[in-house]
């Protein structure tokens, strides 16, 4: 298991005075245009909230950011199959129509540090956030919207993300959407794996 970030880094919410001082590029236009110039603001008005790997021997860079907001995953909006398939996993008595999520809003690494598993490292230590034991809000699921492309797709499912919906029709059809139109796909990951 790769310790980089827990060795090399400190972790921090991102603020004015680290923004300011440091560097940032994960080679994606509209992550890098998000995390420098809309993060802070998505912050102070409580819409989402930003944290940052730093670097120890440079803290003038970041090595990764991701932002997280709550959620949830509406099963009512589902086709069928998924619906049951989600449900399954709860105990009957407690299925309810909506269950608790957050939502990986935005989640970038460094170019600099690309293809070292950082970004694996990275969705380890969020999920180990919301673990039954450290979960303090009754949060069962971490959710997605993944850029509709195959790198990020593909980092998902190794990820063990699963699709919301089993094709792009589907969930274009959910979400009222072209399928041509498609630019992200919505996936989840649940958290009771982890304490099987």
């Amino acid at each position: 298991m790769n310790d980089f970030l827990s060795n090399n880094c400190d972790f921090t919410s991102l603020d004015e005075k680290i923004r300011e001082g440091c560097s940032f590029d994960c080679g994606n236009k509209d992550l890098n245009d998000f995390f420098l110039n809309n993060a802070i603001l998505y912050s102070a008005e409580l819409l989402g909230k930003t944290y940052c790997f730093i670097l120890h021997t440079d803290p003038s860079i970041i090595v990764g950011e991701f932002t997280v907001s709550n959620d949830s995953i509406r099963v009512e909006d589902l086709p069928n199959a998924r619906k049951k398939k989600i449900n399954k996993e709860i105990p009957r008595p407690k299925q309810m129509k909506h269950y608790p999520a957050v939502l990986i809003g935005r989640f970038g690494v460094n170019v600099k540090y690309k293809k070292q598993h950082i970004g694996t490292e990275m969705m380890n230590f969020i999920k180990s956030w919301f673990l039954p034991s450290m979960n303090k809000t009754g949060c069962r699921y971490i959710v997605v919207d993944a850029y509709n492309e195959s790198a990020p797709l593909q980092f998902y499912q190794r990820n063990d993300f699963e699709y919301l919906f089993s094709t792009e029709e589907q969930e274009a059809q959910a979400t009222d959407i072209e399928v041509n139109q498609l630019k992200t796909r919505f996936m989840y990951f649940d958290l009771i794996k982890m304490s099987e």
